[in-house]
């Protein structure tokens, strides 16, 4: 079958085609567009079409794969790209950056309320808060460790009343 012939043929099918997209889409745009795309793919693909077969069948196989494919394609699409125009706080929660004004508070009021604990107490507690265990952060101050556990403790006092705001 030549090109012409061919062409003829699926000519002869549009119409049953176009009725059998719009079982698939449910809307006569929509099964214009995959009514098309078969008819594109089934001239670009004619050298595979058998001779003496069902040409009919053929296109059917065609339209009902390309239109699982756009489908799954369109799923995937629509996984990654969200296309709800509601813009709450629900669908922003996940996308949306901190405002970074309340950090810089906070370690504000956290400098500022070390440095209203005595030097006696801030200094044990910030090797302790660094990861030093109670008999190194003795040994380097040349204090008693029941000094060091009592000036922790007391820094820690400190900052909870100073920070009470943060609870």
């Amino acid at each position: 079958m030549n090109y012409n012939e061919f062409t003829s043929a699926i000519n002869e099918h549009t119409t049953q085609l176009m009725n059998h997209a719009l079982k698939f889409t449910k809307d006569e745009d929509d099964a214009k567009d995959l009514l098309q795309e078969t008819l594109i793919k089934g001239v670009r693909f004619k050298d595979k079409f058998d001779d003496g077969t069902n040409l009919k069948g053929w296109l059917y196989v065609i339209m009902k794969n390309t239109y699982i494919n756009d489908f799954n394609r369109n799923a995937r699409r629509n996984q990654v790209i969200s296309v709800q125009e509601d813009l709450n706080s629900s669908h922003l929660l996940k996308s949306a950056t901190r405002n970074n004004g309340e950090s810089t508070f906070a370690l504000e009021d956290i400098r500022k309320a070390m440095s209203s604990i005595k030097d006696d107490y801030r200094v044990p507690f910030q090797r302790y808060f660094e990861g030093y265990k109670y008999e190194e952060i003795a040994v380097e101050l040349n204090i008693p460790i029941g000094t060091v556990k009592t000036y922790i403790h007391q820094a820690r006092l400190g900052l909870k009343k100073y920070l009470k705001m943060y609870r």
